[in-house]
C-alpha cells in the first residue's frame, strides 16, 4: 500500500534584502520598510565649509549598503559622527529607537554600532590575539573588584575561544600569536574587520574595506561581507569601485557636497543625472574649447576654472602603504 503521507513542507526561501527593498522609492531621503538607524538634520561645518548636510536617511535593517561619492563629498566624516568620533552641529540619529548622538564611541560601539577604518587600527605592540580580545565588551576583568569576585577565569576563557573562532574564519589562525604589526595591509583589514565582531554587533561599517588590498583578498573580503548580512547584521561602507559597488550592495546611498543626492539599487544609478554630474560635472556633455597653445578659452575656461576651486576642499584620500600593496 502507497504511504499517504503527507510530505515534509518545503522550508520557505528566505526573502532577500533586496526584494525587500524592491517597493522602495528611488530617491533621497526614501523610507525604507524596517530601518535599523535613522538620521535627521545632521550638519558638520568645518570653519565655511560644510562636510555634511543629510536631511533624512535611512538605512535598512539586514541589507548591505554602499556608501558612495566623488572625494570630499563627506562620506567619512558622516561614518565618525554616526560613530561617536565626531560632534554635529545639528540633528540627530538614532538607532532601533534611540538616540546616540550624544555617546562617546564606546558607548556607540557597545549599542550595537561598530566600524572600522580606512586606515586600519590594530594595536602593532601587542598579539592578533590580544587585539581580538581587547574587542570583546563588558570583561569583568577591566575591574579590580570583579576580577576578585565575579569569576573572570570563565569569562576570559570564553572570550578567548571566540577568537580563535573568529580568527579561524577570517584565515588568521596562524598568525594568532605573531604582533598584530607584522601583519600586512590586506591582512590587518582581516583583523580588524574580525576584532569588530567580538561585539556581536547588529550594524558593522566599514570604511573602504578594500582599499589597498590585492584582487584576490579583495574577493575574500566581499565574501566576509555577504556572510554578515547573511547572519543578520546591518553593513554600510565606503567605496570607490564602482564594481564592487555593483557586486555585493543591496542599495546604495550617494553622496555629493555633503549631501545625499541619490539612493537606490546598484543598477540604477548609472543612468541617474545626478550620480553622473556628481562624478563628473554638470557639463560633463560640453564641448571643450583650447586655443592654439592649449590653454581654455570660453566657457571651457570658466569650467576649469570651477573644478580648481572646487578641488581646494577635496576630501584627502589616503594612498595604499607599500605594506598594503603586497598584501
Amino acid at each position: 500500500m502507497a504511504d499517504e503521507s503527507p510530505s515534509p513542507a518545503a522550508t520557505p526561501e528566505r526573502t532577500t534584502a533586496r526584494e525587500t527593498l524592491s517597493g522602495t522609492s528611488p530617491e533621497p531621503g526614501a523610507a525604507k520598510p524596517d530601518p535599523v538607524l535613522t538620521i535627521d538634520d545632521v550638519t558638520r561645518t568645518f570653519g565655511g565649509l560644510t562636510a555634511v548636510d543629510v536631511g533624512h536617511l535611512e538605512i535598512q535593517r539586514g541589507a548591505i549598503t554602499g556608501l558612495i561619492g566623488p572625494n570630499g563629498a563627506g562620506k567619512t566624516t558622516l561614518f565618525n559622527l554616526l560613530t561617536g568620533f565626531d560632534r554635529a552641529d545639528t540633528g540627530s540619529w538614532t538607532f532601533e529607537g534611540t538616540a546616540l548622538q550624544k555617546l562617546p564611541p564606546h558607548r556607540v560601539a557597545r549599542r550595537g554600532v561598530v566600524r572600522t577604518f580606512q586606515l586600519t587600527k590594530a594595536l602593532a605592540g601587542m598579539s592578533v590575539l590580544e587585539n581580538m580580545r581587547l574587542g570583546a565588551t563588558g570583561q569583568r576583568g577591566e575591574s579590580f573588584l570583579g576580577a576578585l569576585f565575579t569569576g573572570w577565569g570563565a569569562q576570559e576563557k570564553a572570550i578567548t575561544g571566540r577568537a580563535h573562532e573568529l580568527l579561524r574564519r577570517f584565515q588568521l589562525d596562524a598568525k594568532a600569536e605573531d604582533l598584530a604589526g607584522s601583519l600586512s595591509g590586506g591582512q590587518r583589514k582581516l583583523l580588524e574587520m574580525a576584532r569588530a565582531l567580538m561585539m556581536d554587533p547588529t550594524v558593522v561599517m566599514l570604511d573602504e574595506p578594500m582599499a589597498g588590498v590585492n584582487p584576490a583578498l579583495t574577493q575574500t573580503l566581499l565574501g566576509h561581507v555577504r556572510s554578515l548580512r547573511d547572519e543578520g547584521m546591518t553593513v554600510v561602507f565606503v567605496e570607490h569601485d564602482m564594481d564592487v559597488i555593483r557586486d555585493v550592495s543591496d542599495w546604495v546611498v550617494v553622496m555629493a557636497q555633503g549631501r545625499v543626492i541619490a539612493e537606490g539599487p546598484p543598477e540604477a544609478l548609472s543612468s541617474n543625472e545626478a550620480v553622473v554630474d556628481a562624478y563628473l560635472g554638470a557639463h560633463h556633455d560640453q564641448v571643450l574649447e583650447f586655443d592654439a597653445e592649449g590653454n581654455p578659452v570660453g566657457e571651457t575656461a570658466e569650467l576649469v576654472e570651477e573644478m580648481e576651486a572646487a578641488e581646494i576642499v577635496g576630501e584627502e584620500r589616503a594612498e595604499p602603504s607599500e605594506e598594503g600593496k603586497r598584501s
